[in-house]
C-alpha cells in the first residue's frame, strides 16, 4: 500500500512538473516581446524558432498521456491557445481566389553551379516578377539570357536584381549598408513595376547574415540594414510597394520590425526556405503595403542553399 501511495504522488508531482512547462511554454509564446534583447539578442533568437515552440506542445501532450495527468492536459490548453492565434492561419490550405500578381523570391547562392536550371525552375512557377539575391557577375548573364523569353524586363544592382513580364521605370540603388561596411557593398534596389493592376513599387534587398554562437545571436548588422531599408520603404511615394528579399530573419523577429511595422505578410503558409537540407525558419521574404499576401509556398530545390518562395498577391 505504501508503495503505490509513493507511485502515485511520484505520478503527481510529475504531472505537476509537465503542467509547470506548458505554461511556460504559453508564456514565451504570448510574451516573446518581452523577452529582452540587450543580452545576445535572446528576444530576435527566441522569434527566429518561435513556430517550433509547437514541437515543444506536441512532446509535452505526449508526456501528459503517458502519465496520464489531467493537470498537465488542462495546462496545455494554454499553450496550444497561443500557438494557434499566432500561427494557425498558416497552416490553413493556400487561398485559391484570384489575386493580381505571383512573385518569386530566390537567394540563387553565389556558388550556384547552375544558374540556368535554376531560372528555368523559377520561370516555371508562372511568377509576374522574380527577385534575385547572390548575383554573381560569372552567373548573371546565364540568369539575363535563360529568363529573357519570359520577363524582358529586368534591373540589377550589385549583387540583387529584379526580372519582370510588366515594363520597369525609375530603377535606383537603395543604400542599406550598415556603418562599417566597406564600400561597393550594394544589396538593395527599388523599381516601379507597370502592372495592369496599376504601378508598383518593387523592393529588392539582401539584409546581412546572422550568426549564433555562445553570445547569442549576432544580428546587429542585420538590424541596422533593415532600419535603413524601413526608412526607404516609409518615404516611398507609390502607394503600393513589394518588398522581396532575403531578409536572414523571420516575420516574428523584431529585428524586421522596420519593415513589419509597414508592411504585411504572408497570411497562409509557412514556406520555411533554409537551409535547404532541413528548412528550419522562412528568411526569404514577400511583404506589401496596400495589398495582400494571399499565401506563400517553397517551391523545389535549385542549386542554392535556399528553397525559393513563391507569393499571390492582391493588391487594394
Amino acid at each position: 500500500m505504501a508503495d503505490e501511495e509513493v507511485s502515485w504522488l511520484s505520478l503527481r508531482a510529475r504531472g505537476r512538473v509537465l503542467a509547470l512547462l506548458a505554461v511556460l511554454t504559453g508564456v514565451l509564446l504570448a510574451l516573446h516581446r518581452q523577452v529582452p534583447n540587450s543580452f545576445g539578442h535572446l528576444g530576435s533568437l527566441l522569434e527566429a524558432f518561435l513556430p517550433w515552440l509547437g514541437v515543444v506542445i506536441v512532446l509535452l501532450l505526449v508526456l501528459a498521456l503517458l502519465r496520464r495527468s489531467g493537470t498537465a492536459l488542462l495546462a496545455l490548453l494554454m499553450p496550444v491557445a497561443v500557438w494557434t492565434y499566432l500561427f494557425g492561419g498558416l497552416l490553413a490550405p493556400g487561398a485559391g481566389g484570384a489575386h493580381d500578381l505571383v512573385v518569386v523570391q530566390h537567394n540563387v547562392s553565389d556558388e550556384n553551379s547552375d544558374p540556368a536550371g535554376t531560372a528555368r525552375a523559377l520561370a516555371g512557377a508562372g511568377p509576374d516578377l522574380i527577385a534575385l539575391e547572390e548575383l554573381v557577375p560569372a552567373a548573371l548573364p546565364v540568369y539575363e539570357k535563360t529568363l529573357a523569353p519570359q520577363f524582358p524586363f529586368h534591373e540589377v544592382r550589385g549583387t540583387v536584381g529584379l526580372w519582370s513580364k510588366h515594363p520597369l521605370s525609375g530603377t535606383r540603388l537603395v543604400d542599406i549598408r550598415p556603418e562599417g561596411i566597406a564600400e561597393g557593398w550594394s544589396r538593395g534596389l527599388r523599381t516601379v513595376a507597370h502592372t495592369p493592376d496599376g504601378d508598383v513599387a518593387a523592393y529588392v534587398a539582401h539584409l546581412p547574415s546572422v550568426r549564433i554562437g555562445t553570445g547569442g545571436l549576432a544580428s546587429s548588422l542585420r538590424d541596422e540594414s533593415a532600419v535603413l531599408l524601413g526608412r526607404s520603404v516609409a518615404a516611398e511615394k507609390t502607394e503600393r510597394v513589394i518588398l522581396m528579399g532575403d531578409l536572414n530573419g523571420t516575420a516574428e523577429d523584431r529585428g524586421l520590425s522596420p519593415l513589419t511595422s509597414r508592411l504585411n505578410v504572408a497570411e497562409r503558409g509557412f514556406a520555411l526556405s533554409f537551409p535547404k537540407a532541413f528548412p528550419l525558419a522562412r528568411i526569404d521574404q514577400v511583404m506589401v503595403r496596400s495589398g495582400t499576401v494571399n499565401d506563400i509556398r517553397t517551391l523545389s530545390s535549385t542549386g542554392s542553399d535556399h528553397l525559393p518562395v513563391a507569393a499571390r498577391i492582391s493588391l487594394d
